[in-house]
């Protein structure tokens, strides 16, 4: 567990730091052409920034352990993590429309492209590099907050390579509106990751499950309880940051003795956490198959 928290933590220390070099890089190859579509780059840059260094505080946080306050743990942040990104790409998005749309109206003044076109395009291949390595890390450790983060440094990568076509069509054409053009393409591809984002965030926050993980569970559920001669049902699921909350009632023949009720269910919630790739807690609720009916409507009563 303490060597997955440092693996993570220095991959998102990484990301921030690579972040302020990428935001650098590329506000001085703004500064060099005053090209929109440099400058749409630059600002995602901006948000990355803001976004990782979010990213970074709820990732110490999520692994913090549960209080008195927090039974359940901190992982539920990692999706407002993910939200808080997703939400600083949107307004990124939206300003760089605007800037470009005004450029394409008011006027467009462009100058030394050979030198900004180099420039993004390192920062391209770095993005590149960089957001494949964290989103590797991410599915490795089953942590959103990396996988989000690898997403959106992959996103600046693609956005970084569509400027660097735009910049050499307008180098190699002239035709100076190439620029804030480009520069509206990449903001929709921008605003359509950042949508991406605030989905997913929304979807754990509402404890929407996983839909192959819960079929998967079930399908062990299945195969154990048959094999047992036991019956199962109140199958529950949801999801916290990279931990997998479960629930079932377990059901027994009446007479069965307290003590091998437990073993098995014990058994059986070893076999589960066997075959999953991530953590999970499982709580097991024991009933006798004789009287399930009537215990559950005077539930419902």
């Amino acid at each position: 567990m303490e060597n997955n928290k440092s693996t993570q933590m220095f991959a998102i220390r990484l990301s921030f730091a690579f972040g302020i070099l990428m935001l650098g890089i590329k506000w001085y190859a703004y500064h060099l052409t005053g090209s929109t579509a440099i400058l749409s780059d630059a600002a995602e840059s901006v948000i990355h920034v803001i976004g990782v260094g979010f990213a970074v505080f709820s990732l110490w946080y999520s692994f913090q352990p549960a209080d008195e306050e927090h039974t359940y743990g901190h992982h539920k942040i990692s999706y407002f993590s993910a939200g808080f990104e997703g939400g600083l790409i949107i307004l990124a998005a939206i300003f760089i429309i605007y800037v470009s749309i005004k450029r394409l109206i008011f006027g467009i003044e462009i100058s030394n492209l050979d030198k900004g076109t180099y420039f993004t395009f390192t920062a391209s291949v770095i993005n590149l590099i960089l957001g494949l390595y964290l989103v590797w890390k991410g599915k490795k450790s089953n942590s959103i907050i990396l996988i989000a983060n690898g997403k959106h440094v992959l996103t600046d990568s693609w956005t970084s390579f569509g400027v660097v076509g735009g910049l050499l069509l307008t180098w190699l054409t002239g035709w100076l509106p190439f620029d804030p053009i480009v520069a509206i393409i990449a903001a929709l591809n921008i605003l359509w990751s950042g949508g991406k984002l605030v989905r997913q965030s929304i979807g754990g926050l509402m404890d929407e499950g996983d839909k192959n993980t819960a079929d998967a569970i079930r399908k062990i559920l299945n195969q154990e309880t048959t094999s047992k001669g036991l019956e199962y049902h109140q199958f529950r699921i949801r999801e916290s940051g990279n931990i997998i909350w479960l629930e079932f009632h377990l059901l027994f023949p009446k007479g069965t003795l307290l003590e091998d009720a437990h073993n098995t269910a014990t058994e059986l919630e070893r076999s589960i956490k066997k075959n999953l790739k991530t953590q999970a807690n499982i709580t097991t609720h024991l009933e006798p198959i004789e009287l399930h009916d009537e215990i559950h409507s005077e539930t419902h009563d």
